[in-house]
């Protein structure tokens, strides 16, 4: 009987794939005022899941609301100002 380990090429071949590339990186960074944006409107949200919404909640959703969409506006504008660069330079 043979023992199978995890890293076994037989059960899991090993990839250098598995680590994200520096593009991949780079574009996490330029995301990342978006994805806390989102964060912030998922924790205000999670928070009023089991009860009513208080006057001082449904504040902080509107903000965290706002604060996405200005996050994603920014990075609309700089997407298409990049776009618009002479020789595609970003």
């Amino acid at each position: 009987m043979k023992s199978i380990a995890a890293l076994q090429n037989r059960v899991t071949p090993w990839s250098d794939g598995l680590e994200p590339s520096d593009a991949e990186l780079d574009a996490i960074e330029w995301e990342m005022p978006l994805i806390l944006a989102d964060v912030d409107l998922l924790d205000a949200q999670i928070a009023v899941l089991d009860r009513a919404p208080s006057e001082l909640d449904e504040r902080r959703i509107r903000r965290a609301r706002r604060r996405k969409l200005a996050a994603r506006r920014t990075l609309l504008n700089q997407a298409a100002a990049a776009a618009n660069m002479p020789g595609g330079a970003a």
